[in-house]
């Protein structure tokens, strides 16, 4: 995963490790849910909401259409409730309150959660790159497990209680045993989903977070909080990558004052992450000459990175 405020870097070194992985022979998914898009932009291919798209060999690019997922999402409520309760079709205020329920912001962030869930569990690649939305609405997602256990849990307990005393008058009028409680059945696959999407995001050796940054001074004070924050969610953080950093070199020729002021200004923070983050620091990264969009600019960033 790697994640970090927003116009950092962050889809341009996922696509580059996700480059590398796959050119050494490894499967791999990059996949993101930001809706603005932006691997459709760093590949030059329309990817948006069509699944698991090729872009090379063993390298498929996913982003995620939110609002297509919540269509999905209400269709699989209104045919489990269907399913559950043997109606021909569903009660007129049920599904007006499907429908309204769509509209807060939540079911969003649900649904997008849900099909993270989908990907990670079908473990159908070697190596999955996630894209993370910025930081604010990723931590957002990483705590989602724990609120959704907690509330399944909750959830789990009353109806089991339930199913207890159904049971116990069941018996006092001699009836047969209840059929199996579908409610309670889909609870537990509900439970499970999360459990072991949680066990593989908090998997010290299966999982890395990697933070992007660069040396300027609020995006170090933003890092740190969203470091601390990260860590009570028990997301393994792996290391720092420190992007677009200035050439060094510029500073001996004639160059504008705001340049000169740049380069001063990345120098002392650099110090500063240094004395800081030390070896947690696992790349410094150049500015590149352009933006680093096609496959061919991935790869020259990548040679940059990993040789």
């Amino acid at each position: 995963m790697f994640g970090g405020k927003g116009g950092l870097g962050k889809t341009t070194l996922s696509a580059t490790c996700a480059y590398w992985l796959a050119r050494e022979g490894k499967r791999v998914l990059l996949f993101s849910v930001d809706p603005q898009a932006s691997l459709s932009d760093i590949f030059q291919r329309d990817i948006f909401g069509k699944g698991p798209v090729p872009i090379m060999p063993n390298l498929w690019a996913q982003e995620i259409d939110a609002d297509r997922r919540i269509r999905e999402y209400q269709d699989e409520i209104r045919q489990k409730i269907l399913d559950m309760y043997g109606f021909e079709r569903v009660p007129e205020e049920i599904d007006n309150y499907i429908a309204a329920a769509s509209a807060e912001p939540a079911m969003e962030e649900s649904a997008i959660f849900d099909a993270v869930v989908d990907i990670i569990v079908q473990r159908e690649y070697d190596y999955y790159i996630y894209d993370l939305v910025p930081l604010g609405h990723a931590l957002y997602y990483l705590s989602m497990a724990k609120v959704y256990d907690e509330w399944i849990n909750k959830i789990t307990r009353l109806r089991e209680e339930m199913r207890q005393y159904d049971q116990m008058a069941a018996t006092l009028r001699r009836e047969e045993s209840l059929e199996e409680d579908k409610i309670l059945a889909e609870l537990h696959y509900i439970k499970g989903r999360i459990n072991a999407s949680s066990e593989i995001l908090t998997d010290r050796i299966r999982t890395a977070f990697f933070f992007v940054l660069v040396p300027e001074e609020m995006i170090l004070l933003d890092t740190r909080k969203a470091a601390d924050l990260f860590s009570r969610y028990d997301v393994p953080i792996s290391g720092y990558i420190v992007n677009r950093l200035l050439p060094a070199d510029l500073s001996k020729e004639d160059i504008p004052v705001y340049l000169q002021n740049r380069i001063a200004m990345q120098r002392r923070y650099l110090e500063e992450i240094r004395a800081t983050l030390g070896d947690q620091v696992l790349a410094y990264v150049p500015e590149m000459e352009r933006d680093v969009t096609g496959l061919p600019m991935i790869e020259k960033l990548a040679e940059r990175l990993f040789t």
